[in-house]
C-alpha cells in the first residue's frame, strides 16, 4: 500500500483555485437539478404514467450512467474536459427548455401519449448531459488536485451539491405556489446556462491541453485501448479488479442516493402530502447534509477513506429501515403522522448521504492510474453508476407487488451489506492516512 507523504503547499489555496471554474458551477447546476429531481415523479403521475412507471423513469438516468461514461471518456479525451462541459452545458439548457414546453403543454392539454413520449426523451437527453458534466469535473479536479487535500476537494464539490440541494427544492416550492410544475424545468435551464459561461469564461484548459500541440494526440490517444495497469495504491492488482470490488460496497451506496429522491416523493404522495410540502421537506432534509460534508473530507484525508464510506453506508441503510418502520406505523393515521414519517426518514438518510458527500469522486481518483486519467475514471462511473440504475429498478420491481416502503427497507438492507464488505477491503486499496497532513494557510 502507497502512503501519502505529499504535502501540499496550501490545503486552502488548492481549493480555492477551482471556486469558479468548478464549485460555482456545481452550485448553479446542483440548484437546478435538485429543485427538479422530486418533481420528476410527480409530473409523471400527473402526465398519466402508473407508480412502477414513474419510477422506472429513474432509470433512465442510471441507464446512461451504465452505458455512457466510456463513450464519453473516449469523445473528452478527443476533445477535452472544457470543450466537452460547454457543449453539453448548452445541450442542458436547452433540455430543460424543451421539458418546460413538453410540461406545460401536456398540464394544459390533457395527458396524450405523446407527451409521455417526449417526458421521457427530454429526461433521456438531460441525462446525456449531466453524465458528461460529472466525468468532466471528476477528470479536471484529479489533474489539479494533490492526493494529501483530494477528498477535501472532492468533497467540497459534493458539498456544492448539498448546497444546491437546499436552494434548489426551496427555489422550486417558490416556483409551485405560483405556476406549474413545468416551470421547474425552466429554472434548471437557467441555472444550466449560467453554470455553462461559468466554465467558458473561468476553466482553464488543463497544462498541455493547447488547441495546436494536442489535437492529434487527444485523437491518438482516444483511440488507443487502454492497457492493463495497476493500482495506483495497490501495485500488486489491477486497477480494474480493484474498481470491481470496490464498487460491490459503493454500488448500494448510489442506489441509496438514486432512490432517495423516489421513495420519499412518492411515499409522501402515497400517504397524502402535496408537492410543495415534499418539496420543502427535502430543502431541511438537505441542511443536514451541509453540515457533513466539511469534517467528512477531512476526516478521509486523515483517518483513510473506510472512515467515511462506511459509516456512510450503515447510517444510510438503518435510515431506509427507519423509513420502512415509520411508514407502516405512523405515516398512515393522519396527515401530520405522514408529515413526521417522511420528515423524520428525509433527515436520517440526509445524514448518511452527507456523511459520503466526496466519496465515490474520490475513489474514482484514488484506483484511477494518472496515464489515461479520463478512461479510467469512465470505467469507475460506469461500475458505479449500476447502482443508479439497479436502485429505480428495485423500486419498480418491489412496487409492483408491495408498497413503496419495503423499497426503502430492501435498499436499507443493501446499504448495510455494502458497508461490511468495505470495511474489510476498502483500507487495502486506497491511500493510507499515516503521512503528514497538508499544512493550511
Amino acid at each position: 500500500m502507497l502512503v501519502v507523504s505529499e504535502r501540499a503547499p496550501s490545503a486552502r489555496q488548492a481549493l480555492a483555485r477551482l471556486v469558479w471554474p468548478i464549485y460555482a458551477p456545481m452550485l448553479l447546476a446542483a440548484i437546478g437539478s435538485t429543485a427538479l429531481m422530486p418533481m420528476i415523479p410527480l409530473i409523471a403521475l400527473e402526465l398519466g404514467f402508473s407508480v412502477p412507471a414513474a419510477a422506472a423513469l429513474t432509470m433512465i438516468s442510471g441507464l446512461v450512467g451504465v452505458l455512457g461514461p466510456i463513450p464519453a471518456g473516449r469523445a473528452m479525451t478527443m476533445v477535452g474536459e472544457r470543450t466537452a462541459m460547454i457543449v453539453m452545458g448548452v445541450g442542458l439548457a436547452l433540455s430543460g427548455l424543451a421539458g418546460f414546453a413538453v410540461v406545460s403543454d401536456g398540464l394544459g392539454g390533457g395527458d396524450d401519449w405523446w407527451h409521455r413520449v417526449a417526458f421521457v426523451l427530454v429526461l433521456f437527453a438531460s441525462a446525456v448531459c449531466q453524465q458528461v458534466w460529472m466525468l468532466g469535473r471528476q477528470s479536471y479536479m484529479g489533474s489539479q488536485l494533490p492526493v494529501a487535500v483530494r477528498a477535501r476537494g472532492m468533497s467540497t464539490l459534493g458539498g456544492m451539491m448539498r448546497i444546491g440541494q437546499v436552494i434548489g427544492p426551496v427555489l422550486g416550492a417558490g416556483v409551485l405556489v405560483v405556476a406549474h410544475e413545468g416551470y421547474v424545468f425552466l429554472l434548471q435551464a437557467v441555472t444550466a446556462l449560467a453554470a455553462t459561461l461559468l466554465v467558458t469564461f473561468k476553466m482553464l484548459p488543463p497544462e498541455g491541453d493547447g488547441p495546436a500541440a494536442s489535437r492529434a494526440s487527444r485523437r491518438e490517444a482516444s483511440r488507443t485501448p487502454i492497457p492493463p495497469t495497476p493500482a495506483p495504491h495497490a501495485p500488486g492488482r489491477p486497477a480494474i479488479t480493484t474498481m470491481l470490488l470496490t464498487g460491490l460496497g459503493i454500488v448500494p451506496l448510489n442506489m441509496a442516493r438514486i432512490n432517495r429522491p423516489l421513495i420519499l416523493p412518492l411515499l409522501g404522495a402515497v400517504l397524502g402530502l402535496d408537492a410543495a410540502t415534499i418539496s420543502l421537506v427535502f430543502g431541511a432534509a438537505a441542511l443536514v447534509e451541509i453540515v457533513m460534508f466539511v469534517p467528512a473530507g477531512t476526516l478521509m484525508d486523515r483517518r483513510g477513506r473506510a472512515a467515511v464510506a462506511v459509516p456512510a453506508l450503515l447510517v444510510s441503510g438503518l435510515s431506509y429501515v427507519l423509513l420502512a418502520v415509520l411508514a407502516v406505523t405512523i405515516g398512515t393515521r393522519s396527515e401530520a403522522g405522514a408529515l413526521v414519517a417522511v420528515t423524520v426518514s428525509a433527515v436520517f438518510v440526509a445524514l448518511g448521504n452527507g456523511l459520503s458527500a466526496g466519496i465515490v469522486m474520490t475513489l474514482g481518483v484514488d484506483l484511477s492510474p494518472e496515464e489515461h486519467r479520463t478512461r479510467h475514471l469512465a470505467r469507475w462511473n460506469t461500475i458505479t453508476s449500476v447502482g443508479r440504475f439497479a436502485g429505480p429498478g428495485l423500486v419498480t420491481g418491489v412496487t409492483l407487488f408491495a408498497p413503496v416502503a419495503a423499497a426503502g427497507l430492501a435498499t436499507g438492507v443493501l446499504c448495510v451489506a455494502g458497508g461490511l464488505w468495505l470495511w474489510k477491503y476498502l483500507p487495502g486499496v486506497t491511500p493510507s492516512p499515516n503521512g503528514p497532513p497538508p499544512k493550511s494557510s
